[in-house]
């Protein structure tokens, strides 16, 4: 196996090993701050040691078995400086290396290791940060990207977090029903990050990064398995198959951006998108509509329109008022400012925008910038245009992104 290919299988093993390793390892020794140390330097001598002797037969308890034996190092090393023997001392020394892991050892530790990091005596904010960094293998840039915060900001948020869970006390293990409904709004909002830094990457060469886009999806099918009557887990199901059909379509040859509106629709894989609609359409039945469901609709709407100029315009502008109505969050005033430009024109779409711009939670963001620069486009105006496309460009930290927005203005300049 070549460096390169090695590369690629190991990075998607690994990413998802890390959070089923990390449950095991919390399991065990009840130290969520500790366990996640000795699991990165686990994955640390993944890298090093199985690109020359090659992946293990059972990978994970591999990494299990190293990491258990970091973290018991490191309590024998504490408690030798202290003079002190401890419980966990005394359990970790009596311990069997990490056993392997058979079939039948069920349950699904990323779940459980998921409703944990969401739990009340956290923060929405951190707990969000907790889980991508946890469960998501987020990078620490990557979530404050998301946050669009500084990474020491994030990187002390993080800290936190963790310090609070080793504080608190909070046992491995699935949660009540009363418990996961009071934990289920934080935990669907990890998910949605999680999906959308895989759909788009915030950060670095690739627009897209298929691992935790999957892994978005894979673990919202495993949230819907434990909670099948909750429309707004159906919902973002649904929003992340009807998002992700367009995979494909997204790119060109040399992995450069194609926008919506230019993509080849055949394409589009048609089996999400029926299995998007159809979730979509059984959640919206029990009566109770939530803002992944308006989402998912929205979505819906694009993808069941065979060319560009078919989509219900109308009809989506409709669905962002709800969501208005329901969110305060600006992402989504921004879109709605673009779906009432296309219903009712550029100037309508730019007297939206200039609302925003008191708005710290996405002033200066280049998404704000890259969509005042299509309306302006839309208008007529191109030198404005052209200067608005390089200030996105100038701002985003995606360069898949950049590269668009700059060939967006040059192609303004040579008209």
């Amino acid at each position: 196996m070549t460096a390169n290919s090695w590369r690629g299988t190991s990075e998607h093993l690994l990413r998802e090993l890390a959070p089923q390793v990390l449950g095991a390892v919390i399991r065990r020794f009840h130290d969520f701050y500790s366990a996640e140390d000795a699991v990165q330097e686990a994955m640390i001598a993944a890298f090093m040691q199985w690109p020359q002797d090659g992946i293990p037969e059972n990978p994970r308890g591999w990494l299990i078995q190293v990491a258990a034996r970091r973290l018991t190092d490191q309590l024998r090393s504490e408690t030798a400086r202290r003079q002190r023997e401890t419980a966990v001392l005394v359990k970790a020394d009596t311990m069997s290396p990490a056993p392997d892991i058979t079939p039948d050892m069920d349950p699904d530790d990323t779940l459980i290791l998921f409703f944990m990091c969401c739990h009340p005596a956290l923060t929405s904010p951190s707990a969000i940060a907790l889980t991508l960094r946890a469960v998501g293998g987020l990078t620490t840039a990557e979530i404050a990207n998301a946050f669009l915060v500084p990474e020491s900001t994030m990187a002390q948020r993080i800290s936190r977090a963790k310090q609070s869970i080793k504080a608190s006390g909070i046992p491995f293990r699935l949660p009540t029903t009363q418990e996961r409904a009071l934990r289920l709004p934080t935990v669907l909002h990890v998910l949605y990050l999680i999906f959308n830094e895989g759909y788009t990457s915030s950060i670095g060469s690739q627009l897209q990064r298929l691992d935790l886009a999957r892994e978005a999806i894979r673990l919202t099918r495993c949230v819907k398995a434990l909670l099948p009557d909750y429309a707004e887990v159906a919902g973002l199901l649904a929003l992340m198959l009807l998002t992700d059909a367009r995979r494909a379509a997204r790119t060109g040859p040399d992995e450069e951006l194609i926008p919506l509106t230019k993509q080849d629709r055949t394409l589009w894989d048609r089996s999400e998108i029926t299995e998007g609609i159809a979730l979509l359409t059984a959640a919206l039945g029990k009566g109770s509509v939530g803002p992944y469901q308006l989402q998912a609709a929205v979505a819906a709407v694009h993808d069941e329109a065979l060319r560009t100029e078919d989509t219900d315009w109308p009809q989506i502008l409709a669905l962002y008022d709800l969501l208005k109505r329901m969110s305060a969050n600006p992402m989504v005033s921004l879109n709605h400012a673009i779906a009432a430009a296309m219903v009712h024109g550029p100037s309508k779409g730019l007297e939206l925008l200039t609302t925003l711009d008191a708005d710290s939670r996405i002033a200066g963001h280049h998404r704000l910038d890259a969509v005042r620069a299509h309306l302006l486009e839309m208008a007529g105006d191109h030198p404005a245009a052209i200067t608005h496309y390089r200030m996105a460009a100038a701002r985003t930290t995606s360069i898949p992104e950049r590269n668009y927005l700059m060939t967006q203005a040059a192609r303004l300049v040579e008209s």
